[in-house]
């Protein structure tokens, strides 16, 4: 049985874009961990994504699509992405075979999160708001794509040294 990509509103389609390399993010660590690359060196990226990725994309969710309707089902979006913060945050403190469950369970929690927002929220909130507070944020919402240079590939077989 094949599935049908969902249909998005044009408006918030680069958020769904951003969430695809999110999974990619998720797929890497859990390659890394696959392949036994050192700890570190996934801890280092992980890090570096948060940076580059997940801080700007969850500002730009939380200020800008989220803000309008404040309900259970954006809430429990902004209770994940706090405990996201929070996971990647433990990862500097822990030794490496409990960083090696921590990045597993890292993973996990965004693949979840970006399956819940895609499914759930994102399809709830494109009716819940109106076309023109979808155009406005559409409008806000930057269109700079996501660009991983992360130079370390430790979750390729010949890099995971």
């Amino acid at each position: 049985m094949e599935k049908n990509p969902i249909k998005r509103n044009p408006n918030i389609v680069k958020l769904s874009r951003d969430h695809h390399a999110s999974l990619i993010f998720c797929w890497k660590l859990r390659q890394g961990i696959k392949r036994h690359a050192a700890i570190d060196r996934m801890v280092k990226y992980a890090q570096y994504f948060w940076l580059q990725h997940f801080a700007p994309h969850f500002r730009e969710e939380e200020e800008l699509l989220f803000a309008p309707l404040a309900d259970e089902k954006v809430q429990k979006a902004i209770e994940d992405h706090k405990r996201i913060h929070s996971l990647i945050n433990e990862l500097a403190h822990l030794d490496s075979k409990e960083s090696a469950e921590q990045l597993s369970g890292l993973a996990d929690a965004i693949d979840e999160h970006v399956r819940y927002e895609e499914r759930i929220l994102f399809p709830h909130l494109e009716v819940s708001l109106s076309d023109e507070q979808l155009e406005l944020i559409g409008n806000q919402i930057s269109d700079k794509p996501l660009q991983d240079n992360y130079e370390d590939t430790f979750w390729e077989k010949s890099a995971s040294l």
